[in-house]
């Protein structure tokens, strides 16, 4: 069973997002995202199934959280650097996770 310190080892940061465009080259229909994380962590990737509710264009200046320390996965040839949160209300629906305000890029979540 997971512990609280197993949750804490978890790194979840807060960022905004710098540039999106559509992964035409993903097997499910994705967007690939460049995500400002502030100067401790810099601009990381990510490829993220968002397509259902979001445009790549609606998630420019978004702040968004993820987990960046998990390692990173090719996907169709992109390396995928970060794990973007939201609910999944199906299997294939994202949504995202919001603030309820703007926070520093870089913020820890904890």
């Amino acid at each position: 069973m997971p512990t609280p310190h197993d949750f804490f080892e978890i790194d979840l940061r807060v960022g905004t997002v710098l540039r999106a465009e559509p992964f035409e080259r993903a097997v499910k229909p994705s967007i690939r995202l460049e995500i400002d994380f502030g100067p401790e962590l810099g601009i990381r990737r990510s490829s993220a199934q968002l397509t259902m509710h979001y445009t790549p264009e609606s998630l420019i200046g978004r702040q968004v959280v993820a987990v960046t320390n998990i390692g990173t996965r090719n996907i169709a040839g992109f390396t995928s650097e970060v794990l973007v949160l939201g609910a999944m209300p199906q299997a294939s629906e994202v949504v995202l996770l919001a603030l309820e305000r703007p926070v520093a890029n870089g913020v820890r979540i904890g």
